[in-house]
């Protein structure tokens, strides 16, 4: 059987962060070289001269043993390339190893290095191979983009599972997986006359289907992945075919950090853990929250005035704009936001319910008639959120969060409701998954699976997304 080639972007991808980290290496030595003092300390005396052996470590022997030490860590690994944070927790974990390799050596070898060369040689590394992946990492979202870089992906199982499956790795383009076919596993007459996203298949052999679609990976979804003996069989038959045989169980939106499999007697047990909403985690959140608000306030305070001074000329009334909000556990707070509207705007609302464009509790008008002309500057570059980190700082709302909704909208039952355990954010995925652009229940969707997969990963992470989707103005009016 021809092997498949589709799913061979992995090859030149971690060959190119090999590359990328080797040189990440070699310039922070230089960096520690150049800008430290006495960086060859505790090298006299190796063989009667300093410089050949100092150079060797700093520029061949450390950046050769950060190359085995990520992939050691699974850093190259393909599972985790191109989406999500595995790919900079490994990253982190090589560094720990890295340090405690070079502590473990000075002390064996009884060297009293300079620890401020050493201390900016490994730091530099990190900073820059994290950089260097996040660049990378964008490259290959734009060739997703443009169908470069993809896994075609066939579904197998019933209807209604293959379909919700394919919703979420469509959703999730960046991860490159295109469905290119279901195959049924039953209800094949049911779905025969309607219209479906991708072809469907039945009464085929998987294998032989798979390699006739060209598809590299097959995705068992839901129950199917339940037949007792069938998975293991057809994974028998993909061995020396180069396709992936993963398994989408019934369990979407929890993320990886909270699913564990554990092997009981032969029996794969899929554990999942309670979300991680306490803890030093969430108490290191709090007061990184607190004091990076704080440093921000003082930082920004001209930018702030500024935009205090030009409310104030362009439009009467207040600078800010101060509106009841649900917060954790279902206290309402003030929110701060510097004023975008006119101070009748909320007596203009009911007029203009109709051109409504929200489908949710948030009323949104892409051309609201009134926002003042400074407001519009104030949306788009989402200044007038900066106040909020007045919120932050007395601990009413989080740097990274769920959207803060009006307090005026409702009991927030059902699942909405989970959105209280934590407390909302200035931003959140849903403002780096579209912002305005999305509806209620995507909105909705993507608060509870922060709530449920947090992690000061995560929340970096989407603090770093922020900065780009602010700089593209996507969503934002």
């Amino acid at each position: 059987m021809r092997k498949s080639s589709a799913a061979t972007w992995h090859r030149p991808y971690a060959t190119l962060l090999l590359t990328l980290d080797f040189l990440a290496a070699v310039t922070a030595s230089a960096v520690a070289v150049v800008f430290t003092p006495y960086p060859t300390v505790g090298f006299q005396g190796w063989n009667g001269s300093t410089e050949p052996v100092f150079y060797a470590i700093a520029y061949w022997a450390l950046p050769l043993t950060w190359l085995l030490v990520l992939w050691g860590n699974g850093a190259y690994d393909r599972r985790y390339l191109g989406i999500g944070t595995d790919e900079f927790k490994r990253v982190v974990r090589a560094f720990v190893t890295v340090v405690s390799i070079v502590s473990v050596l000075a002390l064996m070898i009884k060297t009293d290095l300079s620890r401020l060369a050493v201390f900016t040689a490994l730091t530099v590394t990190l900073i820059l191979i994290a950089l260097t992946r996040f660049l990378a990492r964008r490259a290959l979202y734009m060739m997703r983009a443009k169908g470069k870089a993809v896994q075609r992906v066939l579904l197998v199982g019933s209807y209604p599972e293959a379909l919700e499956v394919h919703r979420a790795v469509t959703r999730a383009s960046q991860a490159g997986l295109i469905p290119v076919g279901i195959y049924l596993t039953e209800g094949a007459a049911s779905v025969r006359g309607i219209s479906t996203p991708v072809p469907t298949f039945a009464n085929r052999d998987v294998v032989s289907l798979a390699a006739d679609l060209d598809a590299d990976t097959i995705a068992v979804c839901g129950s199917a992945s339940a037949e007792p003996g069938e998975l293991r069989r057809l994974a028998w038959q993909l061995e020396g075919t180069g396709r992936d045989l993963v398994v989408a169980p019934q369990l979407t939106d929890i993320a990886g950090p909270r699913v564990h499999i554990r092997p009981v007697e032969g029996l794969p047990l899929l554990y999942v853990e309670e979300p991680t909403l306490a803890g030093v985690s969430w108490l290191v959140k709090t007061v990184l929250d607190r004091t990076c608000a704080l440093i921000g306030l003082i930082l920004l305070s001209p930018l702030l005035l500024a935009i205090g001074i030009s409310i104030k000329a362009t439009s009467p009334g207040p600078v800010f704009f101060r509106q009841p909000r649900v917060g954790m556990e279902g206290k309402t707070f003030r929110c701060w936001k510097f004023r975008t509207m006119y101070i009748d705007a909320e007596e203009r609302q009911a007029a203009l319910m109709m051109q409504n464009e929200s489908d949710g509790l948030l009323f949104k008008i892409k051309d609201d008639p009134r926002v003042t002309s400074i407001g519009r500057f104030l949306r788009r570059t989402s200044l007038d959120e900066l106040a909020q980190l007045i919120n932050v700082v007395k601990g009413e709302m989080s740097l990274v969060g769920p959207r803060p909704l009006p307090a005026e909208n409702g009991d927030f039952l059902g699942d909405v409701r989970r959105r209280l355990l934590v407390r909302p954010g200035i931003t959140g995925l849903w403002q780096v998954s579209g912002r305005s652009d999305l509806s209620w229940d995507d909105a909705v969707r993507l608060d509870l699976y922060y709530v449920d997969n947090w992690s000061l990963t995560a929340d970096l992470q989407i603090l770093f997304r922020t900065v780009a989707v602010v700089l593209r103005r996507k969503g934002a009016y």
